[in-house]
């Protein structure tokens, strides 16, 4: 079974920080800590040198093992006091994913799988396993560092580029190819080093841009996720502009297109066996940032051919692999299994030996390896409270990364990621969990999370958890506002839900009314559907970040600087309840009440501290749907349709769903799903599904055994509750993670339809593989917990 990662060294952090959490003293936690793929392997391999060799490159080292007297410890971690910190650091993901799975003759039903509960008699064997992952762990940072120094030759282009020139997109199509080719994080890390300290190198004084475009197009995105401008051009527009740019008809690009699956390496085919009489210009970095931007902000009835001639442009100027990536930059996936924390890493690697370049004094491993980390941990923890590259990189490279932490704060105006809940099947978990500490127990409204902002200024602004403006959604949140703010607070970033309510009662309306609500440009004097803001957090207030603050003094706060009004804003209902009996019972009123559950939290100490971007356990979620079932309701992604029968005959009558992997950038099958839907909920899905039905599946689906009549592009979220999960043959969520074969859902049922999530954000196969690991342990009788594993804190983004 996967196991969770090791603690990591702890160094020094500038004078004035604050200790971390508590529940960050283990390294991967915070930065989406990843479970290996593939540990379930046979004892041949390891033992083999081959393994061996390949555990010793992709793991590192942190501080010494702990005795056995401390595996044996409650699991509750403890804080480290003063100014000493656990700084996060990227730890690699020996990523030895299990071989695909050959496709059977015949589905197997999922009820027949085993589900695997041998944890319990491997839990000695994982114990050795950990001491000697210890032992091999130290120094990956300065090994990376060494690799990223050995590569640069191997990232630049033929004769490199001056300094002061702008970044040629050759170089960046050449590191995409690379890091496409292995799927070693380590690696990975390295070559994103080794490219991004060639552009710092050769950046001029004071030019920044040069590595923010640089760092924008390995992420392929084009501005920070609030500002809203999004590429995703459609397959049509795309096939056209291949067609005219390399003067092939449209029936032999989507012949291709048929036989790749991939329409960047058609793009890349198409263009390369295209004879030219001369050489392009070749493309720089600005001037493909450029267009792509142009393109994604062209708007009007004219803009899908200014769109398409903008591509073709760019087409007919591509040589080599540009145009495969170019391509797949414009549908919206590189498709290189280049995650974001790893960009992070390799960006404050680069700096870090940049810096060491220009002090021209060279610094011991043990050194280095400090610096290296030391600075890993800053610029996450600072982008994870100020998540926008647009301040970030000019500040790093301007103040450097010892200044960053005090010129890139928390923000009103810039969203965070928020801090997530770990879901939990009992009221007894909860009370193991908060043993002899403080908690509170909040309402879990059914509606939609909303972080609200005002500046100094009075500018007022409402984002979603995906950080997307909805102020346009919501203006009337905007218009009451004013209403329940006191005369003290003149600035604040607030954590809430916006919840539909009954406009005559006054009476909680679930999350569907809500999504009846138009998502842009919306009227005041048009809205049905009224909206209350329950605020249950405060993380900035009068120019000062709270993230650090213990959540009743943050609490207390928020209480002494708003006022309930009532239809309009209102506080989370909250109870300071300490027995079963107690929760119990406030978990039937909120249910009774119109919510979904409840809200657990630790109202104390540093571990009850906001950590942006996480799903902690210091946060737990009580749900009324699953108080007796696996534990969560999955949002999952509609990649395939069954034609339905008898009643069912002009619609689908099942779909096929996939969870998706953000480190492998892939869509990953799960389950079949007939079940949950009336008639007319079935043809409101053939309306919306219907557009986005494709020929073929998608490169990026990994579709195992699943046989769909019909693909869709994977663009909507369903919400989906299930009796249990097993083990199987057929489908390919966490393949890996567990087992050589994925997990499925067995009886699955639609909840609704999510809106407001995007299939990027759509529950993760590690988050899948947690699921069946709990559910195999409840059900081994006396099977011990491994060791950090579902008790552990885990990386939302």
């Amino acid at each position: 079974m996967g196991r969770q990662q090791t603690l990591g060294k702890f160094f020094q952090m500038p004078a004035g920080s604050k200790a971390a959490p508590a529940q960050q003293s283990k390294l991967e936690e915070m930065w989406a800590g990843k479970k290996k793929r593939g540990e379930v392997m046979s004892k041949k391999e390891e033992s083999s040198p081959a393994s061996e060799a390949e555990a010793a490159e992709d793991t590192k080292k942190s501080k010494p093992p702990p005795s056995k007297e401390e595996h044996k410890a409650k699991p509750t971690r403890k804080s480290h006091k003063g100014n000493v910190v656990a700084v996060p650091v990227p730890l690699p993901s020996k990523r030895r994913r299990a071989q695909p799975v050959q496709e059977p003759e015949k589905e197997v039903p999922e009820e027949d799988k085993e589900v695997a509960t041998s944890e319990a008699e491997n839990e000695d064997e994982d114990g050795e396993d950990l001491e000697e992952e210890l032992e091999e762990e130290e120094g990956v940072a300065s090994q990376n560092a060494e690799a990223a120094l050995s590569r640069t030759k191997e990232v630049d282009i033929e004769g490199g580029w001056k300094v002061g020139d702008p970044v040629p997109y050759a170089a960046l199509a050449k590191v995409f190819s690379l890091i496409e080719a292995t799927t070693k994080r380590l690696e990975k890390t390295a070559l994103l080093t080794a490219f991004f300290l060639l552009v710092i190198q050769r950046s001029a004084k004071g030019d920044t841009k040069s590595l923010l475009q640089a760092v924008y197009l390995c992420i392929n995105r084009l501005s920070p996720d609030y500002v809203g401008i999004e590429l995703g051009i459609g397959e049509s527009l795309l096939i056209k502009a291949i067609g005219e740019s390399t003067g092939r008809s449209l029936a032999v690009v989507k012949a291709d297109l048929k036989k790749e699956g991939d329409l960047g390496l058609v793009a890349m085919n198409s263009k390369n066996s295209q004879k030219t009489l001369f050489k392009p210009k070749p493309l720089t970095v600005p001037f493909v940032f450029a267009n792509l931007k142009e393109i994604a902000l062209s708007t009007g009835h004219s803009s899908q051919n200014k769109k398409v001639s903008i591509i073709t442009k760019l087409l007919a100027a591509c040589q080599g692999s540009e145009a495969k990536y170019i391509v797949r930059s414009l549908e919206g996936k590189l498709r290189i299994g280049n995650a974001e924390r790893t960009v992070l890493v390799a960006l404050a690697h680069a700096f870090v030996l940049a810096e060491q370049e220009r002090a021209n004094k060279k610094m011991n491993q043990e050194k280095l390896t400090a610096r290296l980390e030391y600075s890993a941990g800053i610029i996450k923890s600072v982008y994870s409270e100020l998540p926008t590259y647009d301040l970030v990189i000019p500040a790093l490279l301007e103040a450097g990364i010892d200044k960053l932490p005090d010129e890139c704060k928390l923000t009103p105006g810039v969203p965070l990621k928020p801090m997530l809940a770990k879901p939990t099947k009992a009221i007894g978990e909860v009370l193991d969990r908060f043993e002899n500490k403080r908690f509170t127990c909040e309402y879990k409204y059914d509606g939609e999370r909303a972080q609200v902002h005002l500046l100094e200024d009075g500018t007022v602004g409402v984002f979603s958890r995906n950080s997307e403006d909805m102020s346009r959604k919501y203006p009337d949140l905007t218009e009451q506002l004013p209403h329940c703010i006191k005369e003290n607070t003149k600035s604040f970033v607030l954590d809430a839900e916006a919840v539909a309510i009954d406009k005559d009662t006054g009476k909680l309306m679930p999350f569907q009314e809500l999504s009846r609500r138009k998502r842009k440009d919306v009227k005041i004097e048009d809205i049905q559907v009224r909206v209350c803001l329950f605020a249950f957090d405060l993380l900035y207030l009068n120019g000062e970040p709270l993230l650090r603050k213990p959540l009743a003094e943050r609490r207390q706060l928020l209480r002494e600087h708003f006022q309930p009004v009532d239809g309009e804003f209102n506080f989370a209902k909250s109870s300071d309840s300490e027995t079963t009996d107690e929760i119990q019972a406030f978990l039937e009123e909120s249910v009774k009440d119109g919510c979904e559950g409840l809200m657990v939290k630790m109202l104390e100490g540093d571990a009850s501290n906001y950590e942006p971007s996480r799903r902690s356990v210091n946060w737990l979620k009580l749900k009324k749907d699953y108080l007796a079932g696996v534990g969560d309701s999955l949002d999952l992604i509609v990649v395939g349709g069954y034609y339905g029968k008898g009643k069912r005959t002009n619609v689908y009558g099942a779909f096929l769903l996939a969870c998706y992997d953000t480190e492998a950038e892939e869509y990953q099958t799960i389950c079949k799903i007939g079940t949950g839907f009336s008639e007319e909920m079935l043809q409101a899905h053939y309306d919306a599904l219907k557009p986005l039905e494709i020929t073929k599946p998608r490169g990026d689906i990994k579709v195992g055994g699943a046989k769909p009549d019909v693909w869709f592009e994977p663009k909507v979220v369903w919400e989906v509750l299930t009796a249990d999960l097993s083990l199987s043959p057929v489908y390919t969520a966490a393949q890996g993670l567990v087992e050589e074969r994925g997990i499925s859902l067995r009886f699955p049922r639609f909840i609704r339809v999510r809106d407001d999530k995007s299939a990027d954000d759509a529950t993760g196969p590690d988050q899948i593989a947690e699921m069946y690991e709990r559910q195999a342990l409840a059900q081994s009788k006396g099977g011990k917990k491994r060791k950090g594993g579902a008790d552990a804190d885990d990386g939302f983004w």
